[in-house]
Parts: structure tokens; C-alpha cells; sequence
């Protein structure tokens, strides 16, 4: 596992350009998964004295234009962490404000969706969100189903440790039920019971704002993930700078637990 700490005097303004091509260009280099822990949207619009829906609004805007260049580059699953279960705690004018914000946003780009073959996906227990949310999201997600290009999964209302709790207590059913025993269970079986289960282990998690933490995402299948931490808050973090972070993953030796690096 490799970790990577960007601020502002580690940026080489000069890496997107230089080395961009050279890396990313070939296909092998490119990660198969992407997951981003978005965060820094309050923090942005305090800083400039807006009120904090605005820093979410701006980064619904960097959310779509990191999902354009996934498409561009060739990247086939990208899992955003859009909402955490803890997050429900913030204050209820913010949540509610963010729900329609992005309940209209998701009604505006849908056809897009569509157009550019991207597969819309959930995670986490979207039972909690309001009911015309949870009827947008799986109209979208019906519209886009056959598409392919990029599998685009949201989480939403989502904890790591919940979803584990959850595959174990399915297990532990179909066990009390002699339906499997304890042999049939290995990290493909259970892997199976997550409700990520459709999707390869991220190869490669982004978090940005200067937190270095995982604040309960994709915890198990997370175990080999090469992490890129950037102070960046998220309404910044465009198109240059994940090209960035990916030219950064492309030179990373993954060794898995192994003498030599693993081939791509």
C-alpha cells in the first residue's frame, strides 16, 4: 500500500503535461476502479464567506467534470462517497437544501447519462433518503441500466461498518438456516454479501481537504488500495489535478504483499 500527501509546495505544476501522455495513454496504467471521498465543500464556501450550500453546489460541478474526464481516460468503475451516514447529524436546513440541490441536478444531467453510456449505481441505505430523492435516483438508475462505458456509483446514506454488519447478519442467517456452512465461507463469499458486490476493489481512493482518514468507506475493500491525500477542498479539485493524482498512481509499484511489483 502506498500513500500519497500533496500540498501545495509538492505540486509540480508541470506533471500533467510532461507526463500525462506517457502514463496514462497506455491503457495498463490507467485504474480499473476509482473511489473519492469528496469532502471540503463547507470549508470552501466558509472561506469565502458563502454560505456552505454554495460549496456544495460548486462541487456537484467538480463531481461531473471528474466523471467527464474518468469517461475520457478510460476508467471503469467510479464510486463517490456523495453522503455519509454520520452525516445526517449536520444541520437539518443544510441536509434538506442538499437533497433538493442534488435531486434537481440529478433531473438535469440524466439524459447525459444516458448519452454518454454511463451506468448510475447506489450503495448504502437510500431508504433514508426522501422519497422524491429515492424516486429520482431509481428512475436514473433505470434509465441507464444497459449502459457501460463507466459504472458510476454513488453512496449514499452510506457506512462502511453498517454494510459489513449487514453481509454478516445475511451469512449468519442462511447459516442458521443450514443453507451454507462455515466451509463455504471465504472473502468471495462474503465479498458477494457486500453491497458492493458488483463492483472490482478500488485500485486507487482519492480523498480530498487534508483529512487522512477513511470515515467509514469502502473499509473492506479498501485492504490494497493505493490512497492519494490532497489539501485541495473538493469545489477545486478539477480535471488537472485527478490527472494528477493518476499520473502519480501510474508510476506506483503494487506489490500485494509480494516481492515484485504485480502487472497491471
Amino acid at each position: 500500500m502506498n500513500i500519497t500527501i500533496e500540498n501545495e509546495h509538492q505540486k509540480n505544476n508541470g506533471v500533467v503535461n510532461t507526463e500525462i501522455n506517457s502514463y496514462l495513454l497506455d491503457a495498463k496504467n490507467v485504474p480499473n476502479h476509482v473511489a473519492i471521498i469528496m469532502d471540503g465543500n463547507g470549508r470552501w464556501a466558509e472561506k469565502r464567506n458563502l454560505p456552505r450550500i454554495e460549496g456544495h453546489k460548486e462541487g456537484l460541478n467538480a463531481a461531473k467534470e471528474v466523471v467527464q474526464t474518468a469517461l475520457e481516460i478510460g476508467i471503469q468503475y467510479l464510486t463517490l462517497y456523495v453522503f455519509s451516514i454520520d452525516n445526517w447529524k449536520r444541520p437539518y436546513f443544510e441536509i434538506r437544501a442538499l437533497m433538493t440541490m442534488f435531486q434537481d441536478f440529478l433531473l438535469k444531467n440524466e439524459n447525459e447519462l444516458v448519452e454518454r453510456g454511463i451506468k448510475l449505481l447506489t450503495i448504502g441505505r437510500t431508504t433514508d433518503l426522501p422519497k422524491s430523492l429515492q424516486n429520482q435516483l431509481m428512475a436514473t438508475c433505470k434509465k441507464t441500466e444497459k449502459n457501460f462505458k463507466l459504472i458510476l456509483t454513488l453512496a449514499l446514506s452510506y457506512g462502511a461498518r453498517l454494510d459489513i454488519l449487514n453481509a454478516v447478519r445475511e451469512i449468519a442467517k442462511k447459516a442458521q438456516s443450514k443453507e451454507i456452512n462455515l466451509n463455504d465461507i471465504d472473502e468471495k463469499f462474503f465479498k458477494a454479501h457486500l453491497s458492493t458486490h458488483f463492483s472490482p476493489d478500488p485500485d486507487f481512493l482519492i480523498r480530498t481537504s487534508g483529512e487522512m482518514r477513511l470515515s467509514n468507506f469502502l473499509l473492506w475493500e479498501s485492504s490494497y488500495t493505493e490512497f492519494y491525500f490532497t489539501n485541495t477542498f473538493w469545489p477545486d479539485f478539477r480535471r488537472e489535478e485527478f490527472l494528477e493524482a493518476l499520473a502519480i498512481f501510474a508510476k506506483r509499484q503494487r506489490r500485494f504483499g509480494q516481492i515484485t511489483a504485480k502487472k497491471r
